[in-house]
């Protein structure tokens, strides 16, 4: 699993973000075995509890859960995480048309250059 972390923003939620599309978009299957901590922390760079918590928070989502002493696994219930990354891109969809806005883009503007970059 390659990680694509910005370090200007928190890693946990890059993390966790990350894990969620892999899942809602099938890359992980209900059930699937997760990466321990420790190879995601040495596969990702980043210490070893950033990794554990970011875990812990997807666990406390029922996005994935742990099995004591066998591992991580994707949970079952992979609709959680697809509506996990829908969030996401619904939040980050408002915040692009957001910081357009105050550039002085009005919608029909934003739409017309995503489409002229977008080709």
């Amino acid at each position: 699993m390659s990680w694509k972390l910005d370090k200007t923003r928190p890693i946990c939620p890059q993390m966790c973000e990350q894990i969620c599309v892999k899942i809602a978009s099938g890359e992980f299957e209900p059930n699937q075995r997760l990466m321990s901590v420790r190879e995601v922390a040495v596969a990702a760079g980043v210490n070893p509890n950033t990794v554990q918590k970011s875990f812990e928070q997807l666990e406390a989502k029922g996005i994935i859960y742990s099995v004591r002493g066998s591992g991580w696994y994707v949970s079952a219930q992979t609709e959680t995480a697809k509506d996990a990354v829908e969030k996401l891109i619904k939040s980050k969809t408002a915040d692009f048309f957001g910081q357009m806005n105050a550039l002085g883009l009005d919608d029909g503007q934003i739409k017309n250059y995503v489409k002229e970059w977008k080709e």
